[in-house]
């Protein structure tokens, strides 16, 4: 249950021909007073005898027992209180007690017998209105302090007695939701998002791996957004707002919002944080910038791929047992590489990545400081994904994007612990829910180079194949038989014969892919082992052809579904689904 403390406003009868009206869309049905502060407000309603006017004149009559001078300019208090999609639809009573409850909790009228007059409408059957005047019987005003936090207090004990949706209380690290006027601007030009919700998309994707300022805003140029600077007298840059082009308002004017309304860390001063070096590493002993070691230069889609993966496992171990300060940055950081992919990704996982990032957006900030710095490999990579370029679908650019995704997927979980662990139940949430898009994408993603190995994998000789069921039962005995019995056993063989090949030990590969991280929580533990081994061994996603090609194996000559089963002690953690 969602309560919305909207902007004081001056004119109560404007107020009431919107509540009593058909609304912008038609989607008022059957507009009704359900309560009001005496239970006796003459509703418009439902009684033809009673106009919007008259119940004006009672909601507004302490306002006339003033003297002109002590009348407050923004008198009128307007709350929307709103139901989850899944509740069940309530009966007038229970609305009429909500809005009583609410009025209480607000200080609106707060039950000492000289609260400010009030009446609650409902004009659909997921929600109500309250529209009040300020001002107290007595002659004073309400204290009404806090309203929206108090409100909110209130529907989450509303929603535990009427077992409706618990929805997570808020921290206010939020970013500004959009209000009801874009969202119907929005509907009526054929928008899939608001322009705030785009906005905050594109500037997002903007940031991501950005070193400078001169490279952001070149980036948010190349976009296509309309770009407003704000400039100090001294020339210091303070700030930036941004408007698509074809978003304006009724004087044919963009419309601009600054990067600070956008998400509270997309202010100029917050996005300079992210360029910052840790503490200790920001100068030497005497002063000077310490050196960064070199990185070999990114040759394209699969290799930012890869080197991304590398820091996303970084990542994922300091959540798991970093500071706090450190694992925000990491968690923050992780949103930048999300953006990156959902960029540069072909068009059959773009979709879902676009989603994960959107969701994870939520959960890349709370109220621990992010320490930045110490996440500048994981902000390299997101750079190098948005400046290789766009990645293919099928061959190395299409496996390596399956790795990544895979490993992606992982750190939105541990995400997901580090704020559930601290009581951070938003954030915790936006993290599950981008994990459930990433394991849509990696499905899509992994399909074709499974395949493929799984291919190569069946052409294995019956010796070779024994010999590597042999190793999975001496080094992973628990799971052995779980492993071999999934569709991607045949890969993983595989894989573990490509090791030998290139002169590894696939025991001790295999052994230290298995330390790394818990599998019997994972539902196709051969997948995520394929990933590992082929990563940490150095060994191309897609395996070439013998003519030096990659493979290009058909997606009609085998079944590369994944089991859909969870591995044997994986029944409690419904969270790891991929």
């Amino acid at each position: 249950m969602i309560p919305r403390i909207h902007q004081q406003g001056s004119n109560t009868l404007g107020l009431l021909h919107y509540l009593y009206g058909k609304g912008t869309h038609e989607e008022h049905i059957d507009p009704h007073l359900v309560a009001s502060f005496d239970g006796m407000a003459p509703d418009p309603g439902r009684d033809p005898s009673v106009t919007k006017k008259d119940l004006q004149h009672l909601l507004d009559q302490p306002l006339s027992l003033l003297d002109a001078d002590q009348r407050p300019a923004q008198h009128v208090w307007h709350c929307s209180v709103r139901a989850a999609p899944d509740d069940p639809i309530l009966s007038d009573e229970q609305w009429a007690d909500i809005a009583r409850r609410m009025v209480a909790a607000t200080g609106i009228d707060p039950s000492d017998g000289a609260g400010c007059r009030w009446a609650a409408v409902r004009h659909a059957d997921d929600h109500i209105h309250i529209i009040a005047t300020l001002v107290r019987e007595d002659g004073r005003r309400p204290d009404h302090h806090r309203s929206g936090k108090r409100a909110q207090a209130e529907c989450r004990l509303i929603e535990k007695e009427l077992g409706l949706h618990q929805v997570a209380p808020g921290d206010g690290t939020a970013a500004k939701r959009t209000t009801s006027a874009e969202r119907h601007k929005a509907e009526r030009e054929g928008r899939d998002r608001p322009a705030r919700e785009e906005l905050r998309e594109a500037v997002r994707r903007a940031v991501a791996g950005v070193t400078s300022e001169e490279e952001f805003f070149d980036r948010l140029a190349a976009a296509g957004l309309l770009i407003r600077k704000r400039v100090a007298p001294s020339g210091d840059l303070l700030g930036y707002k941004v408007a698509l082009p074809d978003d304006r308002n009724g004087d044919k004017e963009p419309v601009f919002y600054a990067g600070s309304t956008l998400a509270p860390d997309l202010s100029l001063p917050r996005i300079r944080e992210r360029w910052a070096l840790p503490a200790e590493a920001a100068a030497s002993a005497d002063g000077a910038r310490s050196e960064q070691p070199a990185l070999p230069p990114v040759t394209g889609p699969a290799f930012a791929r890869r080197r991304a993966t590398a820091a996303a496992w970084q990542a994922l171990l300091i959540t798991d047992n970093g500071d706090d300060g450190t694992a925000a940055a990491h968690i923050a950081a992780a949103g930048e590489v999300l953006d990156a992919l959902a960029k540069t990704s072909a068009a059959h996982t773009r979709a879902e990545l676009r989603e994960a990032a959107f969701v994870f957006e939520r959960a890349s900030r709370s109220h621990v400081k992010a320490v930045r710095g110490h996440d500048r490999a994981l902000r390299q990579a997101a750079r190098d994904l948005v400046h290789s370029g766009p990645a293919l679908g099928r061959g190395e650019d299409g496996a390596t994007t399956a790795m990544l995704i895979d490993m992606a997927f992982f750190l939105a979980i541990a995400a997901a612990n580090w704020h559930a662990k601290r009581h951070h139940s938003q954030q915790a949430a936006a993290a599950r829910q981008a994990a459930e898009h990433l394991s849509a994408a990696y499905q899509a993603a992994a399909a074709h180079p499974m395949a493929i190995l799984g291919q190569r994998g069946h052409r294995l000789t019956p010796r070779v194949r024994q010999g590597q069921a042999d190793l999975l039962h001496r080094v992973l005995p628990e799971l052995a038989e779980w492993i071999r019995a999934e569709p991607g056993w045949p890969a993983l063989a595989a894989t573990l014969d490509d090791a030998r090949r290139a002169g590894h030990d696939p025991a001790a590969l295999l052994a230290e892919a298995t330390r790394r991280r818990e599998l019997d929580t994972a539902t196709s533990v051969s997948d995520v082992l394929v990933w590992r081994l082929r990563r940490s061994a150095q060994l191309p996603a897609l395996p070439e052809s013998p003519h030096g090609t990659p493979t290009q194996g058909s997606r009609r000559t085998v079944s590369p579904a994944p089991s859909t089963q969870p591995a044997p002690s994986a029944a409690n953690d419904s969270s790891r689904r991929r």
